[in-house]
């Protein structure tokens, strides 16, 4: 059963030396401010800082957080298991993608002719050591470890939950083996040499479009969704062709009305199953539970699946729970700058990476009232906003620096407070 006091919105509180305290009510935080007793720190979550020497008597505090590959939540509660704390961070899945467009970018420029530049993948330290992490994974640890950090800051934790799991991607893409143990040593290629071999036997040696009519016998295999398009590498997504047949359909001459499939999320189970080891190695003392567990406690709660309120579960290992706060804290994990300097096919277009009017890109900034980040900078003046899950504000006529007030800087992720999904009432 859930239970439902007064909300209130909580003011997280550091001492002269810098620890965290417990948090306090606004009138408390509003009678320190007026006084001169207290600064603010940070405007969101806020946060002041006591000038002057004080007790560092605090309660036990425990923090769940749900680990997780594109969105984590974390959530603090007291022994009264009083909620104080809820967030959810998106973390960043873009690495790949900007890494492999630098790796294009580099390669192109090296056999310039106005610039020579020796390749160098050989003799990188990083890329030939043992163990070695992927800048994917080595950005989403730092993610989560990052976000436990940033609580620690604010309060004072006594006691951290962690949420794993152990992903079996060759369950999660053939679920028959765990009916049948002896599947995992067959599997969609057994007995063939390759996919190839496997999909030209599953097609009986034959074209599927024109079952042979065109007579030729030069068999190729065909990807139904491109691969440039995401189409996976799995029979699923293959097909056999003759090369006539095959070369029609890639100038456009047919069409071929069969459903592909595109690239599974296997990755991240994957990425997972490692961070996993990592976090627990990391923070020896965490205790792990898993999403089973909190599945069923949070159902027994009558709460609605989010990332923020798995954490409650997982903080409040399944007890009733009391909010003493309605605020979510969220976050986008970006980049901590931009590094593009030109553009264009012979780089004659320089970016603007500095500030502009004393903006730059991703400040908070306010407009008409409201909270947003700043998503692109026109030199005359003017800028797109957004709010935190990237989604452009539709604001007409476009919002000017002038008009606008800068709250805070660019920093690794985006920050703001948001209701929670669920109606407390």
């Amino acid at each position: 059963m859930l239970l439902i006091e007064r909300l209130i919105i909580l003011v997280y509180v550091i001492n002269l030396d810098g620890k965290p305290l417990m948090p306090c009510i606004p009138v408390i935080a509003r009678l320190l401010l007026t006084q001169h007793k207290a600064k603010c720190v940070k405007r969101c979550p806020f946060t002041i800082k006591l000038l002057y020497q004080s007790t560092s008597y605090t309660q036990p505090l425990t923090l769940g957080v749900d680990t997780g590959s594109g969105t984590m939540g974390s959530a603090v509660v007291d022994t009264k298991n009083q909620v104080i704390y809820m967030s959810q961070t998106e973390v960043r899945n873009n690495i790949a993608r900007e890494m492999k467009q630098r790796s294009k970018y580099r390669r192109a420029r090296r056999f310039l002719k106005t610039r020579y530049r020796k390749a160098r993948w050989l003799n990188r330290k990083n890329s030939t050591k043992k163990g070695r992490f992927s800048p994917t994974m080595v950005s989403k640890f730092h993610a989560h470890v990052k976000e436990i950090s940033f609580v620690k800051s604010i309060l004072p934790i006594t006691k951290l939950i962690l949420e794993t799991a152990t992903f079996d991607p060759h369950a999660l893409k053939n679920p028959a083996v765990l009916q049948n143990k002896l599947l995992y040593q067959k599997g969609p290629n057994y007995g063939f040499g390759n996919t190839k071999a496997f999909v030209l036997n599953r097609d009986k040696h034959t074209c599927q479009h024109c079952k042979g009519k065109t007579k030729d016998k030069r068999l190729q295999v065909h990807h139904i969704i491109f691969r440039c398009q995401g189409g996976s590498d799995d029979e699923k997504n293959l097909v056999t062709l003759c090369a006539t047949c095959h070369k029609k359909l890639h100038d456009g001459l047919l069409v071929l009305k069969k459903p592909g499939k595109k690239k599974g999320q296997l990755s991240h189970a994957t990425q997972m199953n490692s961070i996993r080891l990592q976090l627990l190695k990391f923070y020896h003392e965490a205790i792990e539970t898993f999403g089973f567990i909190t599945k069923e406690n949070r159902q027994m709660l009558g709460l609605p699946k989010e990332h923020y309120f798995d954490a409650v579960v997982i903080a409040s290992q399944g007890e009733k729970v009391t909010f003493k706060t309605d605020t979510v804290l969220l976050k986008k994990c970006v980049a901590e700058g931009d590094y593009q300097q030109t553009k264009g096919i012979r780089s004659e277009q320089p970016v603007q990476t500095r500030k502009i009017a004393g903006f730059r890109k991703f400040d908070k900034v306010r407009f008409l009232g409201k909270e947003y980040f700043i998503k692109g900078r026109m030199s005359t003046g003017y800028a797109i906003l957004m709010d935190v899950e990237g989604k452009k504000a539709a604001l007409k006529p476009i919002p000017k620096f002038k008009d606008m007030i800068r709250l805070s800087a660019r920093k690794s992720w985006l920050l703001a407070n948001s209701a929670p999904s669920f109606a407390f009432a």
